[in-house]
């Protein structure tokens, strides 16, 4: 490609490495993140592209502090018995089948997902999901990796479920209606097909097996209610704020902060004890990651793949080409980086072909389709993708693990599978996505 300088061909040469560092697991992830962002800041310092300055304002403040939070809000709810309950009754609506189990959990994620932030969601359903296969004694590995990939397609669907939705949203003044109506019907498409996949992918896993969920009632109660209302309530504040955070001008992470002050204020927890309930190691990943792109983005590389995407909108015939395009572009770079930097590159860029009479409004849906499905081809793909492999490592069984190789043996197939089914649905109604 032209125009690619020293500066993109050397961020771009870092990244790889890091990455590379992060798949072989030479490295744990969050050593490899730490090190690529070190290396990051010093070359782009040494070459002028990036700076210190510039790599703590790349790291996604809102990101690391929502995730915090709600760590701790779980950490303070699973003291009450609040998940052993839920698990004992989500395990019998089931009636013990891995596979309904598999499609129940995923609905659920699905929907919240639509609603909250589909981090939030996963945070509060991965350790759900590890104590109802403890009970059950089956594989948790097949339905936290359900669970993160279609709580990211189930967010795509409304202007609240994604942070780059609420981006995209902004942009091109697109209401919570309008998105939920163009958006919809491609992600329920998506969503029913990779579901099977899913099934299909998993089959040997969620083969009949088990505990009887009958055996499970009596051991498994609320320990503490007077606490679990407390968390509750504090939970819900939280709930109402995502839901009107947008028209509030609040920030989901303050959001978060308020439901979690009111909690410690409500239980006076052991801070010492909280604090080590949070996952630091993941906190940390995220930062170093966040570091990593935003060099790659300070380079200039991510706004040249978008003005190269931009010359081909500019010819009348080649716009649905060139959603389509966008749509697999994003997808595959949201895979590899952070969805978030892609799309603040391109909102300017698409905004800008408005400019030219270009009618973008197919590009806006393109790019919430691509970035939305990228982010389930690898473990690092999407934040939700590491709140999963996380827990699966914390859950103590060794079958559970969920290793960066086998993500892809998973993710890629319902990343490109779901690229397809949401492609067929663009092209056949296009008209539909050209309107706003």
């Amino acid at each position: 490609m032209e125009n690619v300088t020293q500066e993109m061909w050397t961020s771009a040469a870092i990244l790889v490495v890091a990455y590379a560092l992060i798949f072989s697991e030479v490295l744990h992830r969050t050593a490899a993140a730490i090190f690529g962002a070190v290396v990051m800041i010093g070359v782009g310092m040494y070459m002028g592209f990036y700076s210190q300055r510039a790599a703590m304002l790349a790291v996604d403040g809102n990101t690391i502090l929502l995730l915090a939070a709600m760590m701790m809000l779980v950490a303070l709810l699973r003291p009450t018995g609040a998940f052993d309950f839920a698990a004992v009754h989500i395990t019998h609506w089931a009636k013990g089948n891995p596979k309904l189990l598999l499609i129940y959990l995923s609905l659920a994620v699905s929907l919240i997902s639509m609603i909250l932030d589909n981090v939030t969601t996963v945070i509060v359903f991965a350790p759900l999901t590890v104590l109802i296969c403890r009970l059950l004694k089956i594989n948790p590995m097949p339905y936290l990796m359900a669970e993160a990939m279609l709580s990211n397609i189930g967010g795509a669907a409304t202007l609240v479920g994604d942070p780059p939705n609420l981006m995209i949203g902004s942009a091109g003044d697109i209401s919570f209606n309008s998105f939920l109506i163009h958006m919809g019907f491609p992600v329920m498409v998506v969503w029913v097909g990779t579901v099977g996949l899913m099934l299909f992918l998993f089959r040997d896993q969620l083969a009949e097996g088990g505990k009887d969920p009958r055996t499970l009632v009596a051991t498994h109660a609320i320990k503490d209610v007077e606490g679990l209302k407390r968390i509750l309530f504090s939970l819900g504040v939280v709930v109402v704020l995502f839901f009107i955070h947008h028209t509030l001008h609040v920030l989901p992470a303050y959001a978060s902060f308020i439901g979690l002050t009111l909690a410690l204020l409500l239980i006076r927890p052991d801070m010492e004890k909280l604090f080590g309930d949070v996952n630091w190691s993941v906190l940390f990943f995220f930062a170093g990651l966040f570091m990593i792109v935003g060099g790659v983005e300070a380079s200039g590389l991510l706004d040249l793949l978008g003005h190269q995407l931009a010359k081909l909108a500019q010819d009348p015939g080649m716009l649905l080409l060139t959603g389509l395009l966008l749509m697999w572009v994003a997808a595959i770079l949201s895979a590899v980086v952070d969805n978030i930097p892609f799309t603040v590159t391109m909102i300017p860029i698409i905004l800008g072909l408005e400019s030219s009479g270009v009618n973008i409004a197919p590009l806006w849906w393109a790019l919430a389709l691509g970035v939305g499905l990228g982010g389930n081809g690898t473990h690092i793909g999407a934040t939700a993708n590491i709140i999963a492999v996380s827990e699966s490592e914390k859950s103590g069984m060794p079958e559970a693990k969920i290793t960066p190789i086998l993500w892809m043996r998973t993710g890629l197939p319902v990343m490109f599978f779901g690229l397809i089914l949401a492609s067929a649905v663009y092209w056949l109604f296009f008209e539909m996505f050209t309107t706003i």
